[in-house]
């Protein structure tokens, strides 16, 4: 079935059962019905629900194990039993599925907010450096949230020199950053972070925040006499879709001719708003075309397969564009690269930074019993039926983030780049050190053993 706008958050009932806050509607037809009802939340209750839910939703079923929930002890190490084995870049499966508590999730995805301190660090980066035997560079912010308790006493550049008296060496090392994610409101957080001018004490309390997904809006002025729109967007949420339209009606009113997309640190998020930037981004003209396609197992895709359209561009968001530059990295994650995949059968994409995080696959989020279980449900495909990029998309011109400098302006890194790739239609000499670029994607190889605070890497069909 193909989807409107509007109609394509009606993917919301694939979902059956789950209980998220965003309550989407409808679109026809009845609800899938899932044949292993929940009966109760003992874990042997939930394990034999799982296994139920595992064998007719996972995208792998029929491949992946299905042992008896007997012999494990929890519910987290009998789900990881259930997922396609393998290592590193042959399984997909264990890299992109697991287990979150239900609750945050209907927070961040259904109101937009979230727990936590609002700042990100580059330690994914440096894991990577340290995996290609490449020299470590300090661990840095490299966004700050608006809305969050770190805006105004934090910015994108600065140096963290410790955390709750422990030193960013002891954190780099151990490559775990959970002190940096509160457990409650009203926690407190230490650090000592350097700014060019000596140590500088930063206390921060947690609190629960609105996102702001669309950070930065500009018109960028090109040497050539060209105007170029550039946006950052940090999460596809519907929250971000009004800003969305908003920033691209600016562009066409300012005469923009050509665009620059910064998802450099967008985890991912609905498929449904990754549709609508891909809609304003193709224009009008494209109203209808197809723009990414969702395809289930043998057992659901007779009735689910799902195509998403290109909808919602007016004349006020402009005619669209056929060429597009997109700043990508280690963390630009499956919605993200919904937006590279499913705009090339229509427009000149170039992509500039490092390759992607290779998540071509996403999810139908189901609750049980306080817990939402994102495991892999369908595989994306764009209009050419071209996906499959477990490897990641590599980028057109390899340049390395330098975590300085406000996001948007023309001096800093990758969006010089991008400026100087539109003025010469060549990728930068300057843009940064290749082969440092080429290592952050090393990431993809080797999971962090922990998340950093604020990562959220998948596509949620809605």
């Amino acid at each position: 079935m193909k989807m409107n706008q509007h109609a394509g958050r009606a993917m919301k009932r694939l979902v059956g059962a789950v209980a998220i806050a965003a309550g989407l509607a409808a679109c026809g037809g009845s609800d899938p019905q899932i044949d292993n009802a929940n009966t109760g939340c003992s874990v042997a209750q939930q394990k034999d629900w799982l296994r139920g839910y595992m064998r007719d939703w996972y995208f792998w079923s029929g491949s992946s194990p299905n042992p008896a929930p007997g012999p494990y002890a929890s519910v987290a190490d009998y789900f990881t039993a259930l997922l396609l084995p393998g290592e590193g870049r042959s399984n997909p499966a264990l890299r992109f599925s697991y287990i979150s508590d239900t609750a945050a999730y209907n927070q961040l995805f259904g109101e937009g907010v979230t727990l936590g301190y609002g700042l990100f660090v580059n330690g994914v980066e440096l894991k990577a450096l340290f995996d290609a035997g490449q020299p470590l560079t300090p661990l840095k912010l490299r966004f700050v949230e608006a809305a969050s308790p770190a805006a105004g006493q934090l910015a994108r550049g600065d140096t963290i020199i410790s955390i709750n008296g422990t030193s960013a060496a002891a954190f780099i090392a151990a490559d775990d950053y959970t002190a940096l994610t509160p457990t409650h409101n009203g926690e407190t957080l230490n650090l000592v972070v350097d700014r060019g001018a000596g140590p500088v004490p930063v206390v921060l309390t947690a609190a629960t925040y609105s996102l702001t997904p669309v950070t930065a809006v500009r018109t960028l002025n090109l040497p050539n006499g060209n105007k170029a729109g550039y946006l950052v967007l940090k999460d596809f949420i519907t929250q971000a879709e009004a800003p969305l339209a908003a920033a691209f009606t600016d562009f066409a009113s300012a005469g923009a001719t050509e665009l620059i997309i910064d998802l450099r640190y967008n985890g991912g998020g609905r498929v449904s708003t990754s549709a609508w930037l891909a809609s304003l981004v193709a224009g009008v003209s494209r109203s209808g075309r197809d723009f990414v396609k969702l395809r289930f197992n043998t057992q659901q895709a007779p009735r689910y397969d799902t195509t998403y359209p290109f909808a919602g561009a007016t004349a006020k968001t402009g005619p669209g564009y056929s060429r597009v530059v997109v700043l990508t990295g280690s963390r630009t994650c499956s919605a993200s690269e919904l937006i590279v995949n499913g705009l090339k059968p229509y427009a000149t994409v170039v992509t500039i930074g490092g390759t992607t995080c290779g998540k071509p696959v996403g999810f139908l989020p189901q609750a049980n019993c306080a817990s939402t279980y994102s495991a892999v449900n369908f595989e994306s495909l764009n209009a050419n039926d071209q996906g499959r990029y477990y490897d990641g998309i590599a980028a057109t011109c390899a340049a390395a983030d330098d975590f300085n400098g406000e996001l948007g302006l023309a001096t800093e890194k990758l969006t010089a780049a991008a400026v100087g790739y539109l003025q010469t239609g060549s990728c930068p000499v300057a843009a940064g050190p290749v082969g440092q670029a080429r290592a952050l994607s090393a990431t993809r190889a080797v999971r962090p053993r922990s998340t950093e605070p604020g990562e959220r890497q998948g596509m949620w069909a809605d």
